[in-house]
């Protein structure tokens, strides 16, 4: 089914192209031979634009249909002449199938007929949205910050309120409200590098090390924002792996850096191949200075859980090519395969001695991801180890300008590092539903792998860890010829069929990157066992009518 796109998403006033009106923040999506309008939008201006254009086109359409309306008004600001590294940004995880999927999801509250009766939302690691229960132990410490008569319920155990008072009596005035130091509050800061330590077997940790921030997103940036500097007339360089999260690939072009892609080895479980970074950094070299080189570990899109061997060839390239380790580090809770083992690049970095051991490392965790789940409330941290104090006066400097991370996420944080003990009574339904979570996503891990494996023409590797799976997908060359003609790339055209047929939304893998001439897609894994099974198979009866009709 063919889709043409017009995006008007002007919020102050009427947007006008050719004498088409479209109303201020309306998003208008028209379908060959159809009509699907948006209920604020007059019928006349959607039988104006519901024609077949190209993907190409959509985006330079609502370029021009917006830009158009701005010059109109005669305002100060135009798509012309602002930032133009923000005009380049793409993200993917947020793109036009997931804008199509809110329009669809609005449809269905409407009454409009189709095929499904929701949309599921396989996008995005959003793990509550997804159904995943909050722990105990976590909203009650957030409760009890929050609003401390709680402090009064007799049903609120005595470890939690320990735990509540800590975080308040780091605060000013004793009350999350207040600003914390821009760096973290500072008791909070401590129980992160305590935290760190217990992780690595002992290994130190400096509490003054460490970074709080808006989720391990805000951490990465601003670690990044850092490095922005030419060096002998060059950006700077950024290898990220390929597949990628698209937090890096936008961070990049916002930052008007240089993205540097090698590829992981999909033969291989995704693993990270030396040669290729010695590739992919010496073609960069040519037009760029590189400076970062970002692992993903357990992956994201990919899925992949590193070997400690691996961790030490990757080391030991930084080192040799002067290159600041980024490690993110947000899925460490979440390894499923047997065998497999998550290393933090700090203990293999530390064990493998001087000179390793002396190298710039940034790692990141986050409060949005492994049992916890809390994507929302944003809490992370950064460790920064061997960085020059000097520039960490800079560092310091430039997140002072932030004023602070939000105490919030700080909080959740807290409870992520300082957890209940043995002992402790909340421990017992604290594990419980800890074990609860991370038992069932490895379920959920072999389920989807092995369902996906099942379906002609669709190979997938094992979803060793994260909340993500990233399978190939061989399309027939008709479906790819059709894709050619409405301008979208194979993968692009295959979601955007699958999600107006069956109302599953996925992110295309041109979306992360990916080899030229392979087709992919990520989905996660977070739908609840019943309603993933349902999904697998509203995927596995697609997938079969979609080779019958482009055989």
């Amino acid at each position: 089914m063919a889709f043409s796109l017009a995006l008007a998403f002007c919020q102050g006033s009427a947007t006008v192209n050719r004498g088409v009106l479209l109303r201020p923040g309306s998003l208008r999506i028209g379908r060959t031979a159809s009509t699907l309008h948006h209920p604020n939008c007059p019928a006349a201006a959607a039988a104006a634009i519901n024609r077949a254009i190209t993907y190409s086109q959509q985006k330079q359409r609502y370029r021009t249909m917006t830009t158009t309306a701005c010059v109109q008004q005669q305002r100060c600001v135009s798509v012309d002449n602002i930032n133009p590294a923000i005009k380049t940004m793409e993200y993917a995880v947020r793109g036009p199938l997931v804008i199509r999927a809110g329009v669809i999801e609005k449809e269905l509250e409407q009454g409009v007929k189709k095929p499904f009766k929701e949309v599921i939302r396989a996008n995005i690691g959003d793990c509550h949205a997804m159904g995943q229960p909050p722990i105990t132990f976590i909203r009650q410490v957030l409760g009890l910050v929050s609003y401390p008569p709680l402090f009064g319920d007799p049903n609120i155990s005595d470890d939690v309120k320990q735990r509540a008072r800590g975080i308040l009596d780091g605060c000013k005035g004793g009350s999350v409200g207040s600003y914390s130091d821009s760096a973290g509050i500072e008791v909070i800061r401590r129980h992160a590098a305590e935290y760190i330590e217990r992780r690595d077997g002992g290994i130190p940790s400096d509490w003054q090390n460490i970074i709080l921030s808006a989720g391990a997103s805000g951490g990465i940036k601003v670690l990044m924002s850092l490095l922005r500097c030419p060096i002998d007339g060059k950006k700077p360089g950024v290898m990220i792996p390929i597949p990628q999260y698209p937090l890096y690939s936008a961070t990049i072009a916002e930052f008007d850096m240089e993205q540097i892609g090698y590829y992981l080895d999909e033969s291989n479980k995704w693993g990270l191949d030396i040669a290729e970074l010695e590739r992919s950094l010496t073609e960069a070299r040519k037009i760029s200075a590189p400076r970062i080189l970002v692992v993903i570990n357990p992956g994201n899109p990919t899925g992949q859980v590193l070997s400690r061997n691996n961790i030490e060839l990757i080391i030991k390239f930084a080192h040799r090519e002067r290159l600041v380790l980024f490690a993110d580090e947000v899925y460490q809770d979440n390894v499923y395969e047997v065998g497999s083992s998550f290393h933090s690049f700090k203990k293999v970095m530390t064990e493998m001695g001087e000179p390793y051991s002396k190298m710039e490392l940034c790692s990141f965790m986050s409060c949005s991801k492994g049992y916890m789940g809390e994507c929302g409330i944003r809490g992370g941290y950064a460790e920064i180890v061997n960085l020059c104090p000097d520039v960490r006066t800079m560092l310091l400097k430039c997140i002072s300008a932030q004023l602070c991370p939000t105490t919030a996420g700080q909080a959740v944080l807290d409870c992520v590092v300082n957890p209940p003990q043995p002992g402790e009574p909340s421990y017992a339904l604290f594990m419980k539903e800890k074990k609860a979570v991370l038992d069932s996503l490895r379920d959920r891990a072999e389920l989807v792998a092995n369902t996906f494996n099942s379906i002609e023409g669709f190979s997938c590797n094992p979803v060793q860890g994260a909340m993500y799976a990233f399978p190939q997908i061989r399309l027939p060359p008709k479906a790819i010829e059709a894709a050619k003609k409405e301008g979208k790339p194979a993968d692009t055209f295959y979601a955007f069929q699958l999600l107006e047929e069956t109302g599953i939304c996925i992110v295309p893998g041109s979306g992360f990157g990916q080899r030229p001439g392979t087709y992919h897609f990520r989905t996660t894994i977070l739908p609840q066992p019943e309603k993933l099974k349902e999904m697998l198979g509203l995927f596995k009866s697609f997938h079969e009518k979609f080779l019958q009709k482009y055989k």
